[in-house]
């Protein structure tokens, strides 16, 4: 019983010095891996991790209040340019020749002795409905003087009134 014990242990011990030959063969013919990540460099990973996470937050705080910055004196600018806009035209209605200008443009003023004429084109049609006979469009009602809008909506107030008064004996 020895014996066969003690041959089964020296063949299992030859299989396995085999195998281990066979793996340092293998082992030598192939280069030896090393691992790329050593500790230095882990450390030095870890480190601009860190540094990322760190400088992130204050970053986008700085570019955005750089295109704050921006955006503010973008604004700046157009105020200015609509500050000299208006002293230019603040200068323009100190000329008594502009603002006589503007009274003839605007509210059809004429000067003393002159006459003054309105063109006036041909009355809508009847079939054309009650806006087109009232100055239908209001493009149309801003380019005419104020007071003619006036009289147009007090006639048109009275043409509503009118027929009920007919009516009635």
């Amino acid at each position: 019983m020895a014996a066969d014990r003690f041959s089964t242990t020296a063949r299992l011990k030859a299989i396995g010095q085999e195998a281990q030959a066979r793996v340092y063969r293998a082992a030598a013919r192939r280069p030896a891996r090393r691992s790329r990540l050593t500790g230095r460099a882990a450390l030095l990973a870890l480190v601009l991790c860190a540094l990322v996470v760190a400088l992130a937050y204050p970053m986008r705080q700085y570019i955005a209040q750089r295109s704050d910055i921006a955006d503010q004196r973008r604004a700046a600018q157009r105020a200015e340019e609509k500050v000299e806009q208006l002293r230019e035209e603040k200068a323009r209605w100190q000329d008594p020749d502009y603002v006589r200008a503007q009274a003839r443009d605007r509210l059809h003023y004429v000067l003393p002795g002159e006459t003054g004429f309105r063109m006036t084109g041909p009355l809508p049609t009847a079939a054309a409905g009650p806006a087109a006979r009232h100055g239908a469009s209001d493009e149309a009602a801003a380019r005419r003087p104020w007071y003619d809008n006036l009289w147009d909506g007090v006639d048109q107030a009275d043409e509503a009134a009118a027929p009920s008064r007919r009516r009635a004996p």
